[in-house]
């Protein structure tokens, strides 16, 4: 599916063609409707589904139905999808989807803490690109964070060339004074850094292949473990020689020696004060990092104990709430 990223044209045409719901489960189409937004999308958010996709569907079996959230910038009538994370959910008795709601507060919370620029824009969802009635039963739910959320389709079964993607934005109607929602299928453009075009490369060459070795980071890396392979065996063959006129077996050669010293010479001492000042600058800076994951770990479990003490109703009818670490 990644193969089909590299061949998907800048911009998706789609067919603005409305997919509305009603209450007995029929579907209609509404041809006159315009989108409204213009939806920019990133690859990241495309290896996320097809990689949440995939490992449900290793460790469930079958065809798993999976959720997520879509999260990116709005500037206007222009959203930009950079990235995404799962969503937890749980059927009840009559087959209906329920979204948990608790840990897409927990989740959100997190990615803000470090990617604070970053709003809930939508949700995402795999299967047939048309829109579904356990569609616009999840939608609803997640209306209440985003009245305007926008719903994107991937089909991972698709076997077309062209990118298996429909993205739909929402939009309330009233008919015979009644709400029902409906779907508009709109365009959207790819668009990606410097990053995310090396990882796509990598994994549109390995899924076309099945070989690791064939992209280009693959290749340079390759050309570095040759090179550094080549020099070890090197060394190895001018320490057995040295070892070797130590103990007498071979004649001594003046000239091999010499050639032997000034190779030795060529390398940087190790044991000089500006060596020791750039080595305890590295191990000062990934300490430093070591510390600041194990500071952010507690504060988020301080954080969460003192949201649950908060919640405890008080004994005596009012109390003091306690704040938090972050906030």
């Amino acid at each position: 599916m990644f193969s089909q990223i590299k061949r998907a044209k800048i911009s998706s045409t789609a067919n603005m063609k409305t997919l509305e719901s009603f209450s007995d489960k029929q579907c209609g189409f509404v041809t006159d409707a315009q989108a409204s937004v213009c939806v920019t999308l990133h690859p990241l958010v495309i290896m996320n589904i097809s990689d949440h996709f995939t490992r449900i569907k290793a460790q469930e079996g079958g065809n798993p139905q999976i959720y997520g959230a879509l999260l990116g910038k709005q500037n206007g009538r222009n959203l930009e999808l950079f990235n995404s994370f799962e969503l937890q959910h749980s059927i009840n008795e009559t087959g209906k989807v329920i979204i948990e709601l608790a840990y897409f507060h927990s989740k959100e919370e997190q990615f803000r803490q470090v990617f604070k620029d970053l709003d809930f824009l939508g949700w995402y969802t795999v299967g047939w690109s048309e829109a579904t009635e356990c569609d616009i039963t999840v939608h609803k739910q997640l209306t209440v964070i985003n009245e305007s959320s926008l719903l994107l389709k991937l089909d991972p079964f698709s076997k077309s060339a062209n990118l298996p993607i429909t993205i739909y934005e929402s939009m309330l109607d009233i008919v015979n004074e009644q709400p029902r929602t409906s779907f508009i299928e709109i365009s959207y453009t790819l668009a990606s850094e410097e990053a995310e075009r090396i990882g796509v490369d990598h994994v549109a060459r390995l899924s076309s292949t099945g070989h690791s070795d064939v992209s280009q980071v693959s290749e340079h890396m390759q050309v570095d473990k040759s090179a550094v392979q080549m020099l070890y065996s090197r060394i190895e063959t001018i320490l057995q020689y040295v070892k070797a006129v130590q103990n007498g077996e071979i004649p001594l050669n003046q000239e091999i020696m010499r050639e032997c010293l000034s190779l030795c010479q060529r390398l940087p001492v190790l044991n000089t004060n500006s060596f020791k000042e750039d080595l305890l600058k590295q191990y000062n800076d990934v300490s430093l990092m070591s510390y600041l994951a194990v500071i952010t770990k507690g504060c988020n479990i301080s954080n969460e104990m003192i949201a649950k003490l908060n919640a405890l109703p008080d004994r005596h009818g009012g109390g003091r709430r306690v704040r938090g670490l972050l906030f």
